[in-house]
């Protein structure tokens, strides 16, 4: 939905907000990226696992540049190894370096399966609400076709690189959000801050691989809620929230994940998407022992609210 959408929207009845003490930018949209359709993969050195930085040809995150990216053109990015595998994408690590020098970083990138894989099993839901111009390509993706699985594919990794884009911002500015900072975006393949201790390549544990204490699960918790407030405000639903998909690095929880991102509004399924997320992860918090957490009914019509739709 894009910004000359909105007056329509803000007509609704909002009612009293609970959290009131941001600034209006959070309901601002962005524009998604397009999709790019070709393979953006040059094979790396068979011997050196090595292949030059795509950065120059590849769609860039929000700008400042965080000092510890490299964007030289003279940088070499190093395949580590896979960080993990799933049915849509693999995440591998990858050291982007200067060589002779000692300008390096570690990424996580994604790369999303290709045509002749098998693709999100459950995005008909996701994608309503999602515009593409052409009228070929919506029938290609409608019909399934090879090249309406690249198109979805495409859509996937668009989204996620602009919703990560947005969110990093609102971040980057007012502390109530984390999610990785999104390097660059080319093809389906999506290049990600790495998050975790790069001295040892160890990324950091997911949500629900910890067992905190009341005091840490009260933080965590808290922590959520803001980031909940802060998605319902830019329009967002996660889609897919899960503690398996939510990072706790350094004392600090981090979205991960976020290729179906659902408009809330335009998706006529988006108010459901949204109170499935506050179910999961409520429930996670309650089973370890958080009994003053929220209501997940009651968090869900708070954050309707907080979008506009009651």
């Amino acid at each position: 939905m894009r910004d000359h959408d909105l007056p329509a929207r803000e007509r609704r009845t909002r009612g009293k907000r609970r959290f009131d003490d941001d600034e209006p930018t959070f309901l601002k949209r962005g524009r998604a990226a397009e999709p790019v359709l070709a393979d953006p993969d040059a094979e790396p050195d068979p011997d050196t696992g090595e292949r030059w930085s795509s950065w120059d040809d590849a769609v860039h995150g929000p700008q400042p540049h965080p000092d510890w990216l490299v964007t030289e053109l003279a940088a070499k990015d190093t395949e580590l190894g896979v960080l993990k595998t799933g049915k849509e994408a693999d995440v591998h690590l990858v050291r982007r370096a200067v060589p002779g020098t000692d300008r390096s970083c570690l990424l996580a990138v994604k790369r999303y399966r290709d045509a002749e894989h098998r693709m999100f099993h459950r995005d008909a839901g996701y994608l309503e609400g999602r515009r593409v111009r052409r009228s070929r390509e919506m029938r290609a993706m409608a019909g399934r076709t090879a090249f309406g699985r690249q198109m979805i594919a495409g859509q996937w990794a668009a989204a996620e690189f602009a919703a990560l884009a947005r969110l990093w911002e609102i971040g980057a500015a007012h502390g109530r959000i984390a999610v990785p900072y999104p390097v660059q975006l080319r093809g389906t393949e999506l290049m990600l801050e790495f998050l975790g201790e790069p001295e040892e390549g160890r990324a950091a544990p997911r949500l629900a691989q910890l067992r905190p204490d009341p005091a840490q699960l009260r933080d965590l918790w808290d922590q959520l809620v803001d980031a909940l407030v802060v998605l319902a405000r830019a329009g967002f639903a996660h889609g897919d929230l899960s503690p398996y998909n939510l990072l706790v690095h350094r004392g600090r929880l981090v979205l991960i994940d976020l290729p179906q991102v659902v408009d809330v509004v335009a998706n006529p399924q988006g108010p459901d998407f949204l109170a499935r997320d506050v179910r999961v992860v409520s429930a996670w918090f309650a089973a370890r022992g958080l009994p003053a957490a929220q209501d997940p009914v009651e968090l869900t019509g708070e954050l309707l609210r907080e979008a506009g739709i009651r």
